[in-house]
């Protein structure tokens, strides 16, 4: 996803695209990231969840702040 011009926009992408499938690329530092797919499951004030596929038996919930999609610290693709 590429940088916004304001964080509203990138909020408005966000809750837009809440149910549809992710790619999550977040940057841990020192050439390392850590990718991890998933569906947007909500949105609230300053933070979106992602419910990410695991294993079958485990449900995992991740979630990321709004500042860190517009700072390009994570980097989401639409799939």
């Amino acid at each position: 996803m590429k940088q916004q011009g304001d964080m509203g926009a990138v909020v408005r992408s966000i809750r837009g695209n809440v149910g549809n499938h992710v790619r999550v690329t977040k940057n841990m530092g020192r050439n390392r990231y850590d990718v991890v797919e998933g569906t947007i499951t909500e949105t609230y004030p300053c933070i979106f969840t992602i419910k990410l596929d695991e294993a079958a038996d485990t449900i995992k919930t991740a979630s990321y702040s709004y500042v860190d999609v517009y700072t390009k610290d994570i980097q989401l693709q639409f799939v």
